[in-house]
């Protein structure tokens, strides 16, 4: 069973990392092209590559699958198998039709609930109590096709976008190798998705992040946990940019977006539409990301100040 591997950030690096440890035949790792980042702006290799490099694993990068323009290095390798993991971009028929045991995806969501670009993120926004890792056989579909395994994880209260992630990663891996070893000797069975309870879960924009603390605690609560690790839920302190990583909810009661005051050992106390938060790690304008409570050592935060303003 050679396979041809197909994913980019470190979630795909996981995935791509418990293929190898399994035992399995990687002849090729597809990623996305190396991008700039930071202030100055350099290359960066994407965690595939990374991954696939330090296992000697052929790294491809095309610009673009379209056109069949990756036609021909396909055929080269000609694989028995693509898995693909949080690539990036949608397949075109060419890809998805090459292989003879076909293309599976791992999909972090109990589908059909949030098939697309975030679902991760977006049932920690919606404050879903379970997700799932799903191993799925791809069709020309976003995300419909038959499921071959399956495993439901709950949701902690305060867990994040990041620490879910990391928390299915071997969860998926594992599936993942099973799946495939199934597919391989022929005892794989396929289960198809259900048509209700269809739910698309959209790439995150940045202005999603804001907060509207007319909104109750427990919808900030997980707004927050929902945009870390990136891109951090976002307001304003007298008009400079604040950012918050964490929170926990309390009671308390103010105009939305009050700061009631700083409790030693809880946080900065913020009232919203309903209930109120502890603020608890935080990023200021010109200042890194820290407990409010160190920050607050250094710098005064006005009490009756409304954030957003």
């Amino acid at each position: 069973m050679q396979i041809l591997f197909m994913g980019t950030p470190d979630f795909a690096a996981a995935m791509l990392e418990a293929l190898v440890k399994g035992g399995y035949d990687v002849i090729g790792a597809v990623s996305q092209p190396d991008k700039p980042k930071g202030r100055g702006h350099r290359l960066m290799p994407t965690e595939v590559k990374l991954t696939a490099e330090k296992y000697n694993i052929p790294v491809y990068q095309p610009d673009t699958l379209k056109n069949m323009s990756f036609k021909n290095t396909l055929d080269e390798l000609d694989p028995d198998m693509i898995v693909v993991a949080a690539y990036g971009k949608l397949l075109p028929d060419y890809v998805i039709d090459h292989p003879r045991f076909g293309c599976i995806n791992v999909h972090p969501s109990m589908l059909p609930r949030y098939r697309g670009a975030a679902p991760v993120q977006r049932a920690v926004l919606n404050g879903d109590k379970k997700t799932a890792a799903c191993i799925m056989r791809m069709d020309h579909g976003l995300d419909t096709g038959d499921i071959i395994l399956s495993e439901e994880t709950e949701i902690g209260e305060y867990e994040t976008s990041g620490q879910l992630f990391d928390r299915m990663k071997p969860i998926c891996g594992r599936l993942l190798c099973e799946a495939v070893k199934r597919i391989e000797n022929g005892t794989a069975e396929y289960r198809k998705q259900p048509e209700d309870g269809v739910v698309y879960a959209s790439k995150i924009e940045k202005n999603e992040a804001v907060i509207d603390w007319s909104r109750s605690a427990d919808e900030i609560s997980k707004l927050i946990c929902g945009m870390n690790p990136y891109p951090l839920a976002m307001t304003s302190y007298k008009g400079a940019a604040l950012k918050i990583a964490e929170a926990v909810k309390t009671d308390g009661s103010g105009s939305p977006g009050e700061i009631l005051g700083m409790v030693k050992g809880k946080g900065l106390c913020v009232a919203c539409g309903s209930g109120a938060l502890f603020l608890k790690n935080v990023q200021f304008a010109g200042s890194k990301r820290m407990n409010v409570e160190d920050y607050a050592r250094g710098h005064e935060i006005e009490t009756g100040v409304r954030l957003g303003e």
